[in-house]
């Protein structure tokens, strides 16, 4: 058996390296959500609507047919309930 192997076959230093890998991206992960809340506090700070803000992103992120057939169906049930 190879020296980096366990008794289960496992390369353990293998293991290792990923879970540190992963470990550091949480790390990462979490700093930059840290950066994101100060960013969105600033601008709150600064009279923006932070609602409207996070919607405006999470439109970029969408394809614009995606969002235009979402708005048609908001529009059609919207007038379903007399609200349009």
């Amino acid at each position: 058996m190879p020296e980096d192997m366990d008794r289960y076959g496992i390369a353990a230093g293998e293991l290792r390296q990923f879970v540190e890998r992963i470990e550091a991206l949480e790390e990462e992960k979490k700093e930059l959500a840290e950066q994101v809340k100060e960013v969105f506090a600033e601008a709150k700070g600064r009279g923006y609507d932070t609602k409207v803000i996070r919607k405006i992103i999470s439109h970029r992120r969408r394809d614009a047919e995606d969002i235009a057939e979402e708005e048609a169906i908001l529009d059609m049930y919207k007038s379903a309930m007399g609200m349009a």
